[in-house]
Formats: C-alpha cells, structure tokens, sequence
C-alpha cells in the first residue's frame, strides 16, 4: 500500500534576526506555523531509491537527485528503497520552506514505514535549519538558526490563512545579506497569536528591496481586513489570517480580480 504524505506550507508568524554569525547563518528567533496544504508525497517500498516529479513548480526543481527530498532518503536508514512521486504545489524559493516541508514529509513517511532513527532531529538539521520544524508541522518557537525547538502555547489552530505569492524566487542568502545587522530585540512574551500579533518579520524591509511587487501584495492584503498580514521568511510569499473563513474566500476573490498573475493557496492553521 502506498504512504502519503502533505509537505504543509511553513510560515514565519514572526521573524526576529538577532546576530550574525561567525559561520555565515544568522541567531534568530521565529514563530514556526503551518498551514494544512501544500506538496503530497506518495512513497511505495522498492529495489532503490526514485523520485518522479510533477506539478504546477515540478521544473523549477532541477535535478531530482539534488532535492531535498532525495537528500532527505539518504540520510534516513531503511530496510527497502523507496519510490517517491512528489507532486509539487507550492512555489520555490518563496519563503514557504517548501523543500523543508517535503524533507519532512519523508522523515514522515519513514517513520511510518520503518521508524526513525534516535538521531532524527540532527539528521534533519543537516540538511537545513527549517527541516526539524518541518518534520514536526505544528506550531513552535525556533531559536539559534531556527533548529532549537521549543513548545508554543497554540491560540491560531484552525485559523483560516490565505498565501500569495508574485511568482518571483528570492534567494534567502540574497535577502539576509541585505539585513541592516541591527538588534530589534526579542520574541514577545505570550501565545501564538499574541507573538504573531506583536512580532515582526526582520526581512520583509530587505525582500521587498530585491522584490518590490511583495510591498504590493501587503498593501492588497491589509486592505481585505485581515487578522494580521505580513510576509513569510525571507519571502516572497505572504500571508493573511482571517476570523473566518468567508473573509478569507472574499479576500482570495478580490484579489485574483485585480492580480490575476499572482499565485494564491487558501487554508487553515494546523
């Protein structure tokens, strides 16, 4: 029987940069959420190891063999191979951990299959600093490069969440290399939605320099009466969360009216 999984949609509620450091990444500290749709991995046991491809952002993946998911499969021992169709939904280099979220969807997979190694959480951290969140999929607070996890007193679970995204790739090195290196201080004290509420996003000024259409979508966003809109990562998509799900289907629709070009994904909080 074939194993299938969702790669769900990571975004940064709040993205606090603290530090630069010596070995090139950044000290931070970030509200991890994830919205219930993205990718879908379906894995059927084999000889050896195979990815297939499909989907709307299937080829701007590159070679299958240099993906996450395929890097994912061979950090993760196993009796049997393993055949992996990855339908690819959301958009690359978009601030949606899109390559993290399918490498956790296969430690998902594995370890329904066959169980996880004690290990997991540094094998995942290897292969970048979103995978241990997104192996997880919940709520949680990321410090040091976003690997340290900790526990985050959820108050937006099932919140409705529309993404957009101006269907232009940033490259995240790019994006914190423009950071200003200023200190703005820490996460807020509270639950999910009071540091969503009261966070920011330290590299939404230096994304919209190199992708000017994000200030675009957050002007269009805010102007559907959101929750909260800010951008996610290091961009280019944004988010809204909505109270309701009807506010959320009514933004989506006046904004495929006036940005017809843009890509859109709606949703809810896990």
């Amino acid at each position: 029987m074939p194993t299938t999984e969702t790669a769900y949609a990571k975004i940064n509620l709040a993205l606090h940069v603290r530090a630069r450091r010596d070995d090139g990444y950044h000290e931070l500290e970030t509200l991890f959420a994830f919205v219930d749709q993205g990718d879908v991995l379906t894995a059927h046991p084999a000889d050896a190891d195979a990815l297939h491809q499909q989907g709307e952002f299937a080829d701007d993946l590159g070679l299958p063999f240099g993906n996450l998911v395929a890097r994912a499969l061979g950090k993760l021992p196993r009796p049997t191979g393993l055949t992996i169709a990855l339908d690819k939904r959301l958009p690359v280099a978009a601030g949606l951990g899109g390559g993290s979220a399918d490498a956790g969807a296969v430690f998902r997979i594995v370890r329904e299959m066959y169980g996880l190694p004690d290990d997991w959480h540094a094998r995942a951290a290897a292969l970048g600093a979103d995978v241990p969140a997104c192996v997880k999929s919940r709520t949680c607070i990321g410090r040091g490069t976003g690997t340290e996890l900790e526990r985050a007193d959820d108050g937006l679970a099932g919140t409705p969440v529309l993404l957009v995204n101006p269907r232009e790739g940033l490259s995240t090195a790019d994006v914190f290399a423009r950071w200003s290196g200023g200190d703005r201080g820490p996460l807020p004290e509270g639950d999910a939605r009071r540091i969503a509420l009261d966070g920011r996003n330290d590299l939404e000024d230096p994304a919209i320099a190199l992708c000017p259409a994000i200030s675009e979508i957050l002007d269009a966003l805010r102007g559907t009466s959101p929750i909260l809109a800010r951008m996610s990562g290091s961009g280019a998509t944004c988010f809204a969360l909505y109270d309701d799900e009807k506010r959320r289907d009514q933004a989506a629709e006046q904004i495929a009216s006036s940005h017809s070009y843009w890509w859109q994904m709606k949703g809810s909080l896990r």
